[in-house]
This record gives C-alpha cells, sequence and structure tokens, in this order.
C-alpha cells in the first residue's frame, strides 16, 4: 500500500528488514560511531506525519526529525517553495549580498517574536549556531564576561555552545577545556525539585539559589552577560519551567542589567501551541535563538534580538551560508503553513492527548509525570512512584517496543519519553499513539 493512501502504520517484514539490515551494516563501517540510533530505522520518503523504510514498512512519526518537520514530512506548499527557488537561485552568500526573501523572513519573525519594539534577526543554520551568535551578542552588547545556563539543558555541541550544555557528561567528556565564563544553576524541576527534594518548592529554590549562592559566591551580577534558558527544557527530559521562575528571572534580569535569552530551538515555532513556549508564562526575553521546526527540515536558524541589543557592526559575526534562499523559502512557507492552521491543531491535540493520558499514573505504576504544552510532551519513567528512582532501561525498552509497533518516538533526559510529532496529526493518528504506548507500558510493567 503506497504511504500517501495510509493515516497509520503499516508493517509488511519483521524489523529491521533486510534492506534495512544491509544499510545499517554499511552504515557502521563508514559513518561516525558518534550518532545515537535508538532502533533501526532505515528512512526512504515521508508524507505528513507517516514515514515509509526501505522495505516499504510505514511508521507513524512521533519524532518529526527531532522536533524538526513541524508541517510534516514533505508539506506540498513547503516542497512547491523549494523547488521555485531552487530553480531561481540556490546561493549567493547573505553575508555579502541581499535577498529580498532574507528581509522578508526576518520582518516575520520579528512580527511573531514575543519581543516588543524594533528588532533584528541574525540567521545561522542550525540551532547551535543561533546559541553561539547569541552568546557572542550578549558579550559584545554588555561588555561583560559571564554566561549562565542551567542543569539538564542542552544548548548545543559546538564549543562555546557545548560550554553551555550540560545536559550528558558524554557530551563534554574528552572535550575541555571548554569555555571560561560559563556557570550553571539548578533548573526549576517541578517533579523532581531543584535539588531533588521539595518538588513544590523548585521555583523558590532555584531562584535563591541564583541569589544567595550564585551571585554572592560565584560571579557577581555585574559580570553576567547573559542566562540561557529553555523554557522547556529538550534534550533535559521535556521539563517545563514553571511561570514563576521565567518571570521571577525576568525580575532578576532586569534588576542588574543582564540580558535574558530564551533558546527555543526545540520549543519554538509552534511546537508547544503557541509560537513560543516563553508566552506561557508572559515574560519579555531580549533575545529568542530558534531552528528545528523554522523551516520544516532545510538547515535554518536565527536570533530575534531587541534592535538596541543587536548592536554589533560590520563584520563581527556572519555566516556563508546562513539565511540560504532556499532554506529561507521553506521557512516562509512552512510559517504560512503553521498560521493556516497547524498552530491551533497542535494546541487542539495537545490537549487531546493529555486529556488521553490524564489517568496514566494511576493506571501504570512506571509513569511518574506526564507534562508539557501542546505537542511537545514529556512521559518520565520511574521504578517507583514514591522514591521517584529512574527507570532508563525501561525507557529503552519502550522505545523499541513502540517502533515494533511502527510508532517512532525519541527519548530525553535520563528516563523520559518524549512525543514531538509534526503539527499538522489528526485525532486518528494522536489516538493511535496514545493506545500504543499505554500498551507498552502495560506489557513492559508485567514483565517487572
Amino acid at each position: 500500500m503506497h504511504i500517501a493512501e495510509l493515516k497509520l502504520p503499516h508493517l509488511i517484514t519483521p524489523l529491521p528488514g533486510p534492506k534495512a539490515q544491509q544499510i545499517v551494516e554499511r552504515d557502521h563501517r563508514v559513518v561516525s560511531p558518534s550518532y545515537t540510533r535508538d532502533y533501526p530505522l532505515v528512512a526512504r520518503t515521508g508524507r505528513g506525519a507517516l514515514v515509509e523504510d526501505v522495505d516499504g514498512n510505514t511508521f507513524l512519526d512521533f519524532a518529526a526529525g527531532i522536533a524538526v518537520v513541524a508541517t510534516g514530512h514533505c508539506h506540498p506548499q513547503v516542497v512547491a517553495a523549494i523547488q521555485k527557488q531552487a530553480a531561481e537561485l540556490i546561493h549567493m552568500s547573505g553575508t555579502d549580498f541581499y535577498y529580498e526573501g532574507m528581509a522578508a523572513l526576518a520582518e516575520k519573525l520579528a512580527e511573531i517574536a514575543p519581543l516588543t519594539g524594533p528588532k533584528r534577526v541574525y540567521f545561522g543554520n542550525s540551532g547551535t549556531e543561533a546559541v553561539e551568535a547569541a552568546m557572542k551578542l550578549a558579550r559584545y552588547h554588555t561588555g561583560r564576561p559571564n554566561l549562565i545556563a542551567f542543569h539538564g539543558c542542552f544548548h548545543g555541541r559546538t564549543m562555546g555552545a557545548l560550554s553551555l550544555t550540560a545536559s550528558k557528561s558524554v557530551q563534554r567528556k574528552k572535550f575541555g577545556p571548554l569555555l571560561a565564563g560559563v556557570f550553571h544553576a539548578p533548573y526549576p524541576n517541578s517533579y523532581r525539585g531543584a535539588y531533588g527534594v521539595r518538588s513544590e518548592h523548585a521555583a523558590a529554590d532555584a531562584l535563591a539559589y541564583i541569589e544567595n549562592e550564585l551571585f554572592k559566591r560565584i560571579t557577581d551580577p555585574q559580570d553576567v552577560a547573559a542566562f540561557f534558558i529553555e523554557p522547556i527544557q529538550g534534550e533535559g527530559g521535556y521539563l517545563p519551567a514553571p511561570a514563576e521562575f521565567l518571570q521571577g528571572l525576568e525580575r532578576l534580569c532586569r534588576t542588574h542589567g543582564i540580558l535574558l535569552v530564551v533558546d527555543e530551538v526545540q520549543s519554538g515555532m509552534g511546537r508547544t501551541g503557541k509560537w513560543w513556549a516563553s508566552e506561557y508564562a508572559g515574560i519579555e526575553p531580549d533575545m529568542v535563538c530558534t531552528a528545528k521546526g523554522i523551516a520544516s527540515g532545510l538547515p535554518l536558524g536565527a536570533v530575534i534580538a531587541k534592535a538596541e541589543v543587536m548592536d554589533w557592526k560590520p563584520g563581527a559575526h556572519a555566516s556563508t551560508f546562513g539565511g540560504n534562499p532556499v532554506a529561507i523559502a521553506a521557512s516562509l512557507a512552512t510559517i504560512n503553513v503553521l498560521e493556516q492552521g497547524a498552530l491551533a491543531n497542535a494546541a487542539r491535540m495537545g490537549e487531546f492527548i493529555f486529556g488521553q493520558m490524564a489517568g496514566w499514573r494511576e493506571r501504570h505504576r512506571t509513569v511518574g509525570d506526564v507534562r508539557g504544552k501542546g505537542l511537545m510532551i514529556g512521559i518520565e519513567l520511574v521504578r517507583d512512584q514514591k522514591t521517584k528512582e529512574k527507570a532508563p532501561e525501561l525507557r529503552n525498552r519502550i522505545l523499541e517496543m513502540a517502533f515494533h509497533r511502527g510508532l517512532l518516538i525519541l527519548g530525553a533526559g535520563e528516563n523520559s519519553l518524549r512525543l514531538a510529532p509534526p503539527l499538522i496529526i489528526d485525532e486518528e493518528q494522536a489516538a493511535f499513539a496514545v493506545r500504543t504506548l499505554d500498551a507498552c507500558l502495560s506489557e513492559a510493567e508485567r514483565g517487572l
């Protein structure tokens, strides 16, 4: 059956199939071993929320290329925009010349950004590059050396962004020394608490650490250029920061003249049912970093900043490929699709899924927490709901079980599942994903 005729998975071979096995073996011989692959999916084509592998098996994709294909795989409007632009102009370098598309996309991003007043936009090729640019701009604008990020955060893998990242030690091992002047504070984990205790006081405890420990013992606030924070941690476990913490952090920044940079690489561009996850807290950052869902799969990242903050001079920072005309065309088409209904659908389908999972902590003794916003949903798995002992092996087992049932999902953090489907899924597909995970959890728990 052709992928265009399907809405749900259709498996025809054992997994992985024979062609997939051959390609995995070839890959192991020549591709960098640093890549992480949770299960042997070898994709061939995708349409909407479905992916077909090289053996003809069709899967429901609730990973979306790590929250990238916001409009689904090969959305007709995005494909048409890419094809049209590729036939006209592929590259001239926006660093040295002008494209109308670059100005048009910057105008659009400025329009939807959660900032007031005039804005400016810098284009790169990825979320990591957006973070790197924001780090440099923060130091440039303030003249201050230090930057603060949070435990569990993931801001990228290049050396500057990696210095901020504090997700997993394997991401930093053997790459030191990293960038000087970067410090970390506890993230307000409303399930486990800022220190693994007092979850109900997570926001207050995390803010108290910044004021009473970090600012008094480690770095004077007048030396801090910026705070970098994910409103919902991505690799950290799809963990939302409480609104009161984000509001308190904004007040601290304003008090001490520190820039507030929100990393919305994974949580932005409609993923949470609003353009930006930070909108739920009603805060106004100085900069927003975005990428992933911005261009439905083409490499593009951006920093949106208040115009008075983005004050660096020509030559201070640039990118040969950043703001490539084809990627920009894809982004403009993506935003159009989101405005036409995909953004509202993300909010609606998120409410549906959360409603279906409302009783999971009572149904499943290994479900510790179900959290998130819109179609950015995390499910934390534990060995015991009272002790909250983490269950990473169980999480990995669920990933594999779901794959063999035709559902593609990914892990996040040590022991959480993440659901990040294309924003165009319908209720039938959402219900299938919930039923499948429900069945996987029930089966796995019987074996414990």
